[in-house]
């Protein structure tokens, strides 16, 4: 007997015709694809310090009282400096404060304005180890976390490959490039910072997102080799339907969790939590609405889901 309520809302068995409106979506999906794609160059992304380049400093309380780190940034905030990240370290009297050097302006007096600022809201503090990351670095990190995406997917699509047939491997991969365009396009919409925690956000969509669709493609290639004789389309239609109570419940528990994240976690895990929502609920669209249409495009032989031959049991040999 389960006592979450929402397992009770959600039906058991459906019977929805997803296949009927694949055409409808996938239109819209290359919509939503190349305006995210001309979005990325213009306006182009809000990069953070990570990816644009800033200073860094460590500052510690001068009488080892615990440091507010929500002060802290508020301070710097209120002087536009763009992107500004606050870190604790060691212990509740110590932190690592980030931000970034405007164009045009000295990086010593904007180091003076961020430690003014800073004294003047959390009292007296002492600064240590301030120092530059310049664009060069900025440019090699985005270079590297362009190549871990690259290659998150090319991984998915091998494993995918080798696990079922090149069709599923190819609608797996297109669902998976279809989910990280569009988490960049709503990245560029809602102008979110940039950095490497957005870069971890959309490795964790790349893995959410291939499971939702191992899930279905499992459910499809076994229903292939039940219903020999059904049409492909209402296969796919069955396997979706099969799977969706289970697509329901871990989406809607994932995207709780994100939502007390997104709350409670302060302005550093904001944007973070905003994209895995997002990413969540384009990686459950992209398993029904992108990778498994391809596999009707493509068409499958179902010869090649043929019963495996099963096991003859041998009888007790009669006694001479």
């Amino acid at each position: 007997m389960t006592w979450w309520p929402l397992i009770k809302i959600v039906p058991i068995k459906t019977n929805l015709k997803f296949v009927k409106f694949a055409k409808f979506f996938g239109a819209l999906s290359a919509v939503l694809c190349i305006a995210s794609v001309i979005g990325v160059f213009y306006p182009g992304m809000n990069m953070g310090i990570d990816f644009r380049g800033g200073a860094a400093m460590e500052l510690t309380t001068a009488d080892g009282r615990p440091l507010n780190l929500e002060q802290v940034r508020s301070a710097v905030d209120g002087l536009g400096m763009g992107d500004v990240g606050v870190q604790g370290i060691d212990d509740d009297s110590s932190a690592i404060l980030r931000f970034q050097i405007p164009e045009g302006q000295a990086q010593a007096d904007v180091v003076e304005r961020v430690q003014n600022a800073v004294t003047t809201e959390v009292g007296a503090v002492t600064y240590s180890g301030v120092s530059v990351v310049g664009s060069k670095v900025s440019s090699e990190l985005f270079t590297s976390g362009l190549l871990a995406l690259g290659a998150a997917v090319a991984l998915m699509f091998a494993y995918i490959w080798f696990r079922f047939e090149p069709q599923f491997g190819f609608g797996a991969v297109a669902g998976l490039v279809h989910d990280v365009v569009l988490v960049f396009g709503l990245i560029v919409l809602f102008r979110l910072e940039f950095n490497l925690n957005m870069v971890a956000a959309i490795l964790t969509v790349i893995g959410y997102s291939m499971n939702d669709t191992v899930v279905v493609f499992d459910r499809l290639r076994e229903n292939l080799r039940k219903y020999k004789t059904m049409p492909l389309r209402d296969v796919i239609d069955l396997s979706i339907n099969e799977t969706l109570s289970r697509t329901i419940i871990t989406g809607v528990t994932a995207i709780m969790v994100l939502a007390a994240l997104a709350v409670f976690g302060g302005v550093a895990l904001f944007g973070f939590s905003i994209a895995l929502m997002a990413g969540i609920i384009i990686g459950t669209y992209s398993s029904v609405y992108v990778a498994a249409p391809i596999i009707l495009l493509w068409g499958v032989k179902r010869g090649e889901f043929a019963e495996e031959a099963k096991p003859v049991k041998l009888g007790m040999a009669s006694r001479p």
